[in-house]
């Protein structure tokens, strides 16, 4: 008979089915708002030649980094350098014919003291002054302009950046003018750089009020910090700062731009490359967290499914926030005290006992 006894005892405990439970994470989270972004260069440019003439040299490597001032292409500068001559030799006549005016204006004054000249005569030197005071000033004035067509032959990188493909080779003639000059290659800038993302209404409603509560400083007026996922990473590569908050809302799609500054080192990104963008959503605070294969669905409804004293499960639904380190943030509906199954949920019957168990560490077979 104790045998018995005992036989039905044994099979009442494996009745029981093993279920690993675990308490709740307790820690200070941030939430995080998630967008789709798009990168673009802080600095862009067009690269187009100011003077027309034949490209004598490419001196930059396709794809390659430019500093600005670095020297891209040369223009045979033979006529833009005699023009330059031509008008240096105006300007020496031009200064000279001054020196001279000045003389006979200085003669006609010790004269005119002495009244062996009229008055008129040292009006008239005074007017040639003039008029060669002025000869001289456009004479300087076209010096200068040719000084700079031959400054022009020498087309150099205006910002520090990658460039693209050289577009004209040597031995091409170029256009320059203001409105048809000559695309020659394009230069944008790389670190930083600007990413851009299109957050919906209701985030926008929720991080007013956030403001407004004093809970979460404003991205138009503070550099709140951003978060970047590249395509196929997991976690954060790379970070940044806001810089931008449009002025209006898209009436099109109910969306505000944003933009973004980010920290490009390593020059691995390029503008045009999509990405995921985290913006700071909320002030820190405290949080309970659990593995998502701890919760369940019924319904409309999330579900825990918690281990009271006598071993019995019950269900508590609850309200879930965003991932946090791999962790879902359950916001309500939980304690920390909580013995929540975190695996085993198919084995689990609501009312129906259980044989709870703690999360394997990983070192019970371990060997010395």
């Amino acid at each position: 008979m104790l045998a018995a006894c005992g036989q039905k005892t044994d099979q009442a405990a494996q009745a029981a089915p093993p279920v690993t439970v675990s308490q709740p994470t307790k820690r200070v989270v941030t939430d995080w708002d998630e967008f789709s972004g798009r990168f673009d260069a802080v600095e862009q440019v067009q690269i187009r030649n100011r003077v027309t003439g034949f490209v004598k040299s490419v001196e930059f490597k396709d794809g390659g980094i430019v500093k600005a001032g670095d020297l891209l292409y040369v223009i045979d500068p033979r006529q833009y350098e005699a023009v330059a001559e031509q008008a240096r030799g105006q300007l020496i006549d031009a200064q000279g014919k001054v020196d001279l005016a000045q003389r006979e204006i200085d003669r006609a004054q010790q004269l005119v003291k002495t009244q062996a000249v009229a008055q008129t005569v040292l009006d008239q030197r005074t007017q040639q002054l003039q008029t060669a005071q002025a000869a001289a000033l456009q004479a300087d004035g076209a010096l200068k302009r040719a000084q700079l067509d031959v400054e022009f032959t020498q087309v150099r990188a205006p910002i520090t950046g990658r460039v693209s493909r050289h577009l004209v080779t040597v031995g091409n003639l170029v256009q320059g003018s203001e409105s048809g000059a000559t695309l020659l290659t394009s230069i944008v800038s790389m670190d930083p750089i600007h990413i851009y993302f299109d957050m919906d209404e209701s985030i926008y409603i929720k991080n007013s009020k956030l403001w407004f509560e004093g809970k979460r400083p404003s991205s138009r007026d503070t550099p709140n910090p951003v978060q970047v996922l590249l395509a196929g990473e997991t976690k954060p590569s790379h970070v940044g700062k806001m810089d931008f908050l449009d002025n209006r809302l898209d009436v099109g799609t109910g969306t505000l731009r944003g933009r973004a500054l980010v920290e490009n080192d390593d020059l691995s990104i390029l503008p045009g490359q999509f990405a995921r963008v985290r913006v700071l959503g909320s002030a820190p605070y405290d949080a309970l967290l659990l593995p998502d294969t701890a919760i369940a669905t019924d319904q409309s409804r999330k579900i825990v499914f918690v281990v009271k004293d006598d071993d019995t499960v019950m269900a508590k639904p609850v309200i879930l926030g965003p991932i946090d380190d791999g962790l879902r943030v359950v916001r309500e509906g939980l304690n920390a005290d909580d013995r929540v199954i975190v695996e085993g949920l198919q084995r689990a019957r609501i009312g129906a006992k259980v044989a709870p168990h703690a999360p394997d560490t990983g070192n019970s077979g371990a060997k010395p």
